[in-house]
């Protein structure tokens, strides 16, 4: 396994691979876990060659986030890639110059819901460095996790407005034991927050189970998920039933419209984020 850090490189060594080989993306933020082997996982059965990508991109975080303290693990992120069979990590120092690109995407409708409301700007850091990404690697596939679904939704939209020739996989969520959802930042839980923290996907499943019996109507749905939530000492950021796609607010479940809930809430020192489909 090589790690390359500089962009032309990247470039270079590809070019030979690109010839003969398909090519798999896995953008991450490093800080490397089960849900990220997955991912890696699945490039590794639909393409010849893997790519890791790690950079923890500054654009995607606003001026009061934790970007200083996000988790950075070189060094056993290199050991899981190189178990994982990947063939190739690009782990550069920075992607942009010293001041900033004076150009980049900006993310409409979609980047104004859920984490984006929150958020603002943070969609747009998202879409500008995956398609940087896109563009230096150029990806036949690229594999993104569906914990962070809205991502999933926005990159998708990218990849058909811009015309790139890249297909998009997302992955099911992977959980720990007590079904909460594998992500970098649960290190930041305590015990007793990391017991609360299972709480989230208990409310999400409730909701699901409800769904399942027949209960279509969203209002119904979220008094559910939000009386989980309360007992439990939680408040949510957001807790939200919107169509898959378009993420557009449902009021009722239709057959023809695929629904998911959301779900956002800051646990002690840590912000965490869910979701689950309604069928």
């Amino acid at each position: 396994m090589k790690i390359i850090h500089n962009p032309a490189d990247l470039c270079r060594q590809l070019a030979k691979r690109r010839k003969s080989q398909s090519i798999a993306l896995v953008p991450t933020m490093g800080c490397l876990h089960d849900g990220h082997m997955h991912l890696i996982e699945t490039a590794r059965k639909m393409a010849d060659f893997v790519v890791v990508s790690i950079y923890v991109n500054p654009l995607q975080f606003g001026a009061n986030e934790d970007l200083d303290r996000y988790p950075r693990t070189p060094e056993a992120d290199a050991k899981r890639c190189v178990q994982a069979g990947v063939d190739m990590i690009f782990h550069p120092p920075t992607l942009y110059a010293d001041a900033g690109p004076l150009v980049s995407l900006h993310v409409q409708q979609l980047a104004d819901v859920l984490c984006g409301a929150s958020r603002p700007g943070h969609f747009d850091g998202v879409a500008t460095v995956v398609n940087i990404l896109f563009n230096i690697v150029q990806p036949d596939i690229a594999v993104f996790g569906e914990k962070d679904w809205q991502q999933l939704a926005i990159i998708r939209r990218m990849v058909r407005d811009l015309h790139l020739p890249v297909q998009i996989i997302g992955v099911p969520t992977v959980r720990e034991c007590d079904g909460l959802a594998m992500s970098s930042r649960n290190r930041y839980l305590d015990a007793a927050d990391r017991r609360r923290a299972a709480t989230l996907s208990q409310a999400l499943k409730a909701m699901a189970r409800q769904a399942g019996d027949g209960i279509h109507d969203c209002a119904t749905l979220l008094a559910t998920g939000h009386a989980i939530l309360h007992e439990a000492g939680i408040e949510a950021e957001y807790l939200e039933i919107r169509h898959a796609d378009t993420l557009q607010a449902l009021h009722r479940l239709q057959h023809d419209q695929p629904a998911r809930a959301f779900l956002a809430a800051r646990i002690g020192k840590a912000r965490l984020i869910d979701n689950m489909p309604l069928d």
